[in-house]
C-alpha cells in the first residue's frame, strides 16, 4: 500500500502499490542519501528483479512509506531492508516528478529527499541491490552528463535540480 497525497503533502487516502504505479496516482515517497565520512556518496544498482528501472544506479534507498508510517520511518526501515544499514537521517526537500516508464508504469510522486552519514559496510540484500559503489559527487555529475541512460528518472532529477544543495547540506551533517 501507498499514501495518496496532494501536491501539498496531505493525505487522501491509500491504494496498493501498483494500482497507483499503474493509475499515476500522486504518492508520498522518499530518496535517502548516504554519505560516507569521505564525502562519497553510496548509489545502488537496482535488483533486475525490480517492477520498474531494473538494472539502474539510483540514490542509496528508495521507496515507500506505508500507511500510517512516517517518511523517517519508512526510510529507516528500507534502509535496514535493502543495505542492513542504519544511520541518522535530515530531511533535506521534497519535490514532484512523473514519469511513464516503458512498461506502462507511472511514477507520480511527492519525493522526499533525506541524507545522512555512515562508514558502516552495506550488506545488500540482492533481491533489492545488484550493485553498490561509492561515487564523489563531482564523479556523479560527470557520469550522469556522459552516462544519463544508466540511472534511474528520479536520481537524475533529484542530482540535476539539487545535487549541489546535496552536497553543501553533506558538509552539516558530518560524522
Amino acid at each position: 500500500m501507498v499514501t495518496l497525497v496532494n501536491k501539498e503533502d496531505q493525505f487522501l487516502g491509500t491504494m496498493e502499490k501498483m494500482a497507483a504505479h499503474r493509475k499515476g496516482e500522486l504518492h508520498r515517497a522518499f530518496s535517502v542519501f548516504l554519505f560516507n565520512s569521505q564525502g562519497e556518496v553510496l548509489l545502488q544498482r537496482r535488483s533486475q528483479e525490480k517492477y520498474h528501472s531494473p538494472g539502474l544506479w539510483t540514490n542509496s534507498c528508495c521507496s515507500h512509506p506505508q500507511p500510517g508510517e512516517t517518511v523517517e520511518e519508512a526510510a529507516h526501515r528500507r534502509m535496514q531492508e535493502e543495505l542492513s544499514l542504519d544511520t541518522d537521517l535530515t530531511p533535506l526537500l521534497t519535490f514532484h516528478y512523473k514519469a511513464i516508464f516503458p512498461n506502462g508504469l507511472i511514477e507520480n510522486e511527492l519525493n522526499h529527499v533525506l541524507i545522512g552519514v555512515t562508514d558502516e559496510i552495506p550488506f545488500p540484500d540482492p533481491q533489492e541491490v545488484e550493485d553498490h559503489c561509492y561515487m564523489k559527487p563531482e564523479q556523479i555529475f560527470d557520469e550522469l552528463s556522459m552516462r544519463p541512460w544508466e540511472f534511474t528518472v528520479w536520481f537524475r532529477i533529484i542530482f540535476e535540480k539539487y545535487g549541489n544543495r546535496i552536497q553543501e547540506a553533506f558538509s552539516t551533517v558530518r560524522v
